[in-house]
């Protein structure tokens, strides 16, 4: 059995793809073994770089799957490129016949999913956002079955899915299950009994974090040991900020240009994260129970803001605005450590809302989906997206 895999631009779109395509890998198809793989990304997205390690070959289309919001000669194109990647689309998937197709919706879906519709192949569709994005609303309807991380946006899509069944699968993520939290602080080389801050602002628009950590640096240190990713461009800085810092407490700081195999461990040891409100950050953090200070991404839509609240509803996680978010506002963040009732009851909310068997529930769906059987029941979905077996 062939599936093929929609998604690009952000790790917000690829990475649960990734974790959904791991979920499809150790499953077993009525063939009698895992189904093979294919994905489907676009220009100048993370998919370029994440993709192909992963082992899933990748067709790019003509769209830019990770694009600007200025007004430039993109803006123009754009829809040029569009146009032009719905036949592309159309010639990969004649070519390749996939049983199913999954997507993380984003721009590459809105080709994959019209070119989809006269092939009458099925399709599964997953939106992370409490406010589903322009290309999900457009591309909804096209859906098959429709998963979700938050009830609201089954409510929002209600009338763009027309008779497309919606599920709250929670947002796909890596396995978390065998990472043991002593362990991870071995790796990591954390003394026993020492409290750890976990600071990161995502793939995006890092540089208000790193000018908050900067700032805020010395007296985070004599708090915790802080794992601060910085991004490429402000890894040098980060290094200098961590020569700076008298010998004793040096240790205490650990800068990393980026996180990959690393983050899970990273999020194991930590007792506090302080980053944006992208569900993929928010769901990590919730399945280890780790209470959250969200500082939203502001050029989202108002994506991560809706994010955000759901979790500060819950009692999970604090929030600052962006504009307000400096070394001032990170070092108060900081004293949620030294407040053992507030941090033991943010992370009890945490935990409560934690879905690490997302990736497995969603994946059911598509096999589901591919072999044309009936889907399961919403009760059945919501005990594996919990990490119980069903």
């Amino acid at each position: 059995m062939r599936l093929l895999i929609a998604g690009g631009g952000t790790g917000g779109h690829i990475y649960p793809a990734l974790a959904v395509a791991r979920s499809l890998r150790e499953a077993e198809t009525r063939d009698g073994g895992p189904p093979e793989l294919g994905w489907i990304g676009g220009r100048r997205g993370l998919e370029t770089q994440l993709v192909p390690p992963a082992g899933i070959p990748l067709r790019r289309l003509m769209l830019r799957s990770l694009r600007t919001v200025d007004l430039n000669v993109h803006t123009v194109a754009d829809p040029i490129r569009l146009a032009a990647s719905v036949p592309q689309a159309a010639a990969i998937l004649a070519r390749e016949r996939p049983a199913a197709i999954f997507t993380t919706g984003g721009y590459v879906a809105v080709p994959v999913l019209m070119a989809a519709a006269p092939l009458r192949i099925p399709v599964v569709l997953w939106d992370g956002n409490v406010i589903p994005g322009r290309a999900v609303r457009v591309t909804a309807r096209l859906a098959d079955v429709i998963t979700v991380s938050y009830e609201a946006t089954c409510q929002a899509l209600a009338s763009a899915a027309g008779d497309a069944p919606c599920y709250v699968t929670g947002t796909p993520i890596r396995d978390v299950r065998a990472i043991d939290r002593e362990a991870a602080r071995v790796q990591l080389d954390v003394p026993a009994g020492e409290r750890v801050m976990l600071i990161f602002g995502g793939s995006q628009a890092v540089r208000r974090f790193n000018a908050a950590v900067a700032g805020a640096l010395p007296q985070l240190v004599a708090k915790a040991t802080v794992i601060h990713v910085a991004g490429q461009d402000g890894y040098a800085a980060a290094l200098a900020g961590r020569e700076a810092l008298p010998e004793p407490v040096r240790g205490r700081y650990r800068p990393y240009p980026f996180l990959r195999d690393e983050m899970l461990p990273a999020l194991a040891a930590a007792d506090l994260v302080v980053g944006r409100a992208g569900s993929s950050t928010l769901a990590e953090a919730t399945a280890f129970g780790l209470p959250l200070v969200v500082v939203p991404y502001p050029h989202a839509a108002g994506h991560q803001k809706a994010n955000a609240r759901e979790l500060v509803e819950a009692g999970a996680a604090r929030v600052i605005d962006d504009e307000a978010f400096d070394a001032a506002a990170l070092l108060d963040a900081a004293t949620l450590l030294d407040d053992a009732a507030a941090h033991l009851e943010m992370s009890a909310a945490a935990r409560s809302l934690g879905r690490p068997g997302a990736a497995d529930a969603v994946a059911r769906l598509v096999l589901a989906a591919a072999e044309r059987r009936p889907l399961p029941e919403p009760e059945t979905i919501e005990r594996l997206s919990r990490g119980v077996a069903a």
